[in-house]
């Protein structure tokens, strides 16, 4: 992971088809089995996956306390790219760029916040919880292509 003034990003390479990984983002059983960090759950209230669509959710936390979410889907390309905006605080703008390997899918996390006083805040959450994100798609992804 690295941070430059207002932007955390972080790559990992998985075994998985570019499609494979784009499909746990459209599917909303799927994203929601992964979406988080460790410990964490999510409620949808909306999940319109299209270009401008809107994604309502609550994250709940570990200790129950309840973090509502409100995003929009900014592209979407098939297999290769899915931008997000988190359109409440904290502002930011999630790009997720999926890139095939020969081994699978090398994908590329992209988290920018609008503000770089809010991005140093919560550096300490947001560098953990990428992380976190990844290994949880990861295992997502590898039970899903136990069955």
């Amino acid at each position: 992971m690295t941070l430059d003034e207002t932007t955390f990003r972080t790559s990992r390479d998985f075994p998985f088809a570019p499609a494979a990984i784009y499909a746990a983002f459209e599917s909303p059983q799927q994203l929601a089995a992964w979406w988080g960090p460790n410990g964490f759950t999510s409620t949808f209230e909306r999940f319109d996956f299209r270009q401008g669509g809107e994604w309502q959710f609550v994250m709940h936390g570990p200790d129950g306390t309840r973090y509502p979410n409100r995003s929009v889907f900014q592209t979407l390309e098939p297999a290769r790219t899915v931008v997000i905006r988190h359109d409440c605080a904290p502002y930011f703008t999630l790009t997720v760029s999926l890139a095939a390997t020969d081994g699978g899918t090398r994908v590329t996390w992209a988290q920018a916040f609008d503000d770089a006083n809010v991005a140093k805040a919560v550096r300490h959450i947001v560098v953990p919880a990428n992380e976190e994100n990844l290994d949880r798609l990861g295992r997502v992804l590898a039970q899903g292509s136990a069955r």
